[in-house]
């Protein structure tokens, strides 16, 4: 490819302080693209580009040094996946399973996705795939290294080349091409993701992942504040992987969690939705309380769409509350235990961009909560905010499993709620339309509630009037104030 041998001189003349891993004769680097723009090819890479890299991690001097022979390990040859590796080898690529699935299967976890890393180029990839009349879907992941075929017309696979993470911004970076498989290690985020398997069952393992799972350490490649640096999301990441991999609530690395504090304030560079995604698996995952917690002391929460000074009284009364029912909770309802107010809740949804389901719940909790055992104190009284319009059950189950009460939880989740006898259509006559209806409806579903919902459609259809005064009673009194309010 274009520009190799220049790329290749100029790592050669690296010093070796600097970036170690590109100091090695044997790097095979190809190209750069980039994720911040088109891929192109390069023949410059400066040494504060390769400074980047950081300085060696811990290195294990062979890296190829144990087989996995498992049941999870043979569970993944699928017909597909044969395929898959039958066509690199005919091609003459190498072809490793990547990342997760290496972790999970050495846990004995069956893995539920299985992503592949490769030496093969990504127009190297192409021209194989077309040749064979493989279908390659998602060309957005091109620019990053990742082609997916459609295997048998059954199965994708995301395939990634080898590559190197240089001129980062906290969230992305250009990429250079290798086939050098400890390059490739070296960008990941934790040890026990830079992990590799081939297809014979050898673990190769270059930072000693393999160490750290058996001991449940989660900790970076290398320096954790470029590690951090090159996306700040890993900082969220750090936390997940806590909850999945580690023993206890006391075993963060002090080194990790000080370049996790002094890297906090580029989480406001991360999208919401990144970060909301990351946070959600955080909060119902093991040890979720104890880490948010963690993650305050590390000044994350106000990058996270939440109060500098959040709620944390009423947020661990919440958690306690919770353990008593049965899981898994909506993420939505921990958070909202952190907020003290409407406008808190807004401002996390603005930050967060919620779901409509997410964001409804948040304020309807916030809204409700402090009426529970005052105005809220019977089941007839909840079966009543069922009904209304603002409120759905599921959002009043959950304000029953926020604040603690659970026999009336387990008394609503009982019942069965009988059908209203009127509709709309049925009260237009009656001289209830526009504006009114949907007040009017609301009012008789009330008095149906009251009468232990025995009303029939007669029965309520002769309260209208008695309605239809309170509606207008109702206006009469709010016309001054709008008039005001215009004024």
């Amino acid at each position: 490819m274009h520009g190799i041998r220049n790329i290749a001189n100029r790592i050669k003349r690296v010093p070796a302080n600097i970036g170690f891993a590109f100091c090695q004769e044997r790097c095979g680097v190809k190209t750069i693209a980039s994720r911040m723009g088109p891929s192109t090819p390069t023949k410059e890479l400066s040494s504060e580009l390769v400074s980047q890299l950081g300085k060696p991690p811990r290195m294990r001097e062979d890296p190829a040094f144990k087989k996995v022979d498992s049941p999870e390990f043979h569970g993944i040859f699928t017909p597909e996946v044969d395929s898959l590796v039958s066509l690199f080898k005919q091609y003459d690529y190498e072809l490793r399973i990547a990342g997760g699935a290496v972790r999970d299967i050495i846990m004995g976890i069956k893995p539920k996705d299985i992503d592949f890393a490769t030496t093969a180029t990504p127009d190297q990839m192409k021209e194989m795939f077309t040749k064979e009349n493989v279908r390659m879907i998602n060309a957005k992941g091109e620019k990053h290294g990742t082609i997916t075929p459609r295997i048998n017309g059954k199965e994708n696979f995301e395939v990634t080349t080898l590559r190197i993470d240089v001129r980062t911004d906290g969230r992305h970076a250009d990429v250079v091409f290798t086939t050098d498989w400890q390059l490739d290690a070296n960008r990941r985020d934790l040890t026990i993701n830079s992990m590799f398997l081939g297809f014979d069952g050898t673990v190769y393992d270059y930072f000693y992942g393999y160490d750290d799972l058996q001991q449940r350490r989660v900790v970076f490649v290398g320096d954790a504040d470029i590690r951090i640096k090159e996306d700040y999301l890993r900082i969220l990441r750090y936390f997940r992987f806590y909850g999945r991999i580690a023993k206890d609530t006391q075993s963060h690395d002090a080194t990790t969690l000080a370049a996790i504090k002094d890297n906090a304030e580029g989480l406001a560079r991360i999208s919401g939705e990144r970060i909301w995604s990351e946070l959600q698996k955080i909060i119902v995952g093991n040890y979720g309380p104890e880490l948010v917690l963690e993650m305050h002391r590390c000044n994350l929460i106000q990058h996270c769409g939440l109060p500098v000074e959040p709620n944390l009284k009423e947020f661990q009364r919440l958690c306690d509350a919770l353990d008593k029912f049965e899981k898994p909770h909506y993420p939505i309802l921990y958070m909202t235990g952190l907020l003290h107010s409407l406008d808190e809740a807004m401002m996390m949804h603005e930050r967060l961009k919620l779901s409509a389901l997410e964001r409804d719940l948040a304020l309807f909790i916030t809204q409700q909560r402090d009426r529970v055992d005052t105005e809220y104190t019977t089941l007839r009284d909840y079966q009543k905010l069922c009904l209304q319009p603002y409120a759905k059950r599921d959002y009043v189950e959950q304000l029953l499993k926020y604040t603690n009460n659970v026999e009336l939880y387990n008394q609503l989740k009982a019942w069965q709620t009988p059908s209203f006898p009127l509709n709309g259509n049925m009260l237009k006559d009656y001289g209830l339309s526009g504006k009114n209806l949907g007040a009017g409806l609301s009012m008789l579903r009330l008095m149906w509630a009251d009468s232990d919902f025995q009303l029939t459609s007669e029965q309520l259809l002769e309260k209208i009037p008695h309605v239809l005064v309170k509606l207008q009673s109702t206006s009469s009194t709010q016309a001054p104030n709008k008039k005001k309010r215009t004024e």
